[in-house]
């Protein structure tokens, strides 16, 4: 079963002011967050992590140009995409 793919699209720019500090223009995730989703093991960690940096984007909007690039490097990695 192939991997869950981190919500890193590659950007990793901390310039968007946010909730929990600066967040990426990319992602949305903060330092801290991208930090985290690499420790992940087990699958439903990584689900569950990858659920919740979608609905920290739905949230903060302006980050529809996350999902095509997602899951562009999805199939470029054949990795698993939940969205």
């Amino acid at each position: 079963m192939a991997k869950v793919q981190s919500p890193c699209i590659g950007v990793c720019k901390f310039k968007r002011p946010g909730p929990a500090g600066a967040h990426c223009i990319g992602c949305s995730m903060t330092r801290d967050q991208k930090k985290i989703g690499k420790t992940l093991k087990k699958r439903t960690a990584a689900e569950a992590f990858l659920a919740l940096v979608i609905a920290q984007q739905e949230r903060m909007g302006r980050y529809a140009h996350w999902r095509p690039a997602y899951l562009e490097r999805c199939l470029r990695k054949g990795r698993h995409s939940a969205p």
